[in-house]
């Protein structure tokens, strides 16, 4: 594979507003695809923002009808803003594109920047991400005074954690032991190019989740390198981390395309 470029657009007080950043992956897009610059990784922080993918449920949104941008990407919705890293890899990839090796291999540089900073993190089947785990469902805390068995979330299709108090919260599943989201990921490939990417939750303030129901999942929550590490860690520390693996990971990549017959 090619050599990965890497472009720094804001972060901190220079924060790039998402709609600003997504017309600049369009205009990424748009070289790459035409030849005439390398594959690309855009990396920065919004300041505090909602998007939404294409698989996202109204019951999924903010309650207080809160603005929530609809975006392109696959996924639900989830929260961006300061002390998150943000990073979008604009990549040629080949055809038939095989977004699950593509998804792989992001989650991969990912599980390998917590190693490095001593967290050791996970994947979890059917959920894309990266995640830490929790106990054994045994082994948790009882919620609400209920048994696990008795969990509404897992037993009432009509139950709504946010209207059930901060024991529910996504931001406290740390508390209660449960597996938790550490970095997201929801992309797009468009024309054999990618678009979107994923955001490491370095050391934000994840009661911004509780407002929504994050990538549309009830039973497990959000994290941080810095809650879950116990100490105070900034994504300028975690940048060039996060570079360093991105190169070793994708650039080191075999690409393939997707077996005609298999699942996109």
């Amino acid at each position: 594979m090619s050599e990965l470029r890497f472009v720094r657009l804001g972060f901190g007080g220079e924060a790039v507003e998402y709609q600003e950043a997504w017309q600049k992956q369009r205009e990424v897009h748009a070289a790459r695809f035409a030849d005439e610059i390398p594959d690309t990784c855009l990396l920065l922080e919004h300041p505090p923002v909602y998007t939404a993918g294409r698989r996202t449920e109204e019951r999924e949104r903010p309650l207080d009808g809160t603005p929530v941008i609809d975006v392109d990407r696959g996924g639900k919705i989830t929260w961006h803003g300061p002390g998150q890293l943000v990073g979008y890899p604009i990549m040629k990839l080949p055809r038939p594109v095989d977004v699950i090796a593509h998804v792989r291999r992001l989650e991969d540089a990912l599980i390998r920047t917590c190693a490095e900073f001593g967290l050791e993190t996970s994947r979890i089947e059917g959920r894309s991400g990266v995640w830490v785990l929790g106990d054994p469902v045994e082994s948790r805390p009882a919620l609400g005074g209920l048994s696990l068995d008795f969990d509404p979330r897992l037993q009432d299709d009509e139950f709504d954690p946010r209207l059930n108090g901060p024991e529910y919260a996504p931001s406290n599943a740390g508390q209660r032991r449960e597996d938790r989201k550490l970095a997201a990921i929801g992309i797009r490939i468009a024309k054999g190019v990618s678009m979107h990417g994923f955001s490491l939750n370095v050391n934000p303030d994840n009661t911004w989740f509780d407002r929504i129901v994050p990538c549309g999942i009830r039973d497990a929550g959000v994290a941080s390198l810095a809650n879950e590490l116990g100490r105070d860690i900034t994504v300028a520390e975690v940048l060039p981390v996060v570079e360093r693996h991105l190169r070793a990971v994708l650039e080191q990549a075999e690409l393939r395309p997707r077996p005609v017959g298999a699942p996109a």
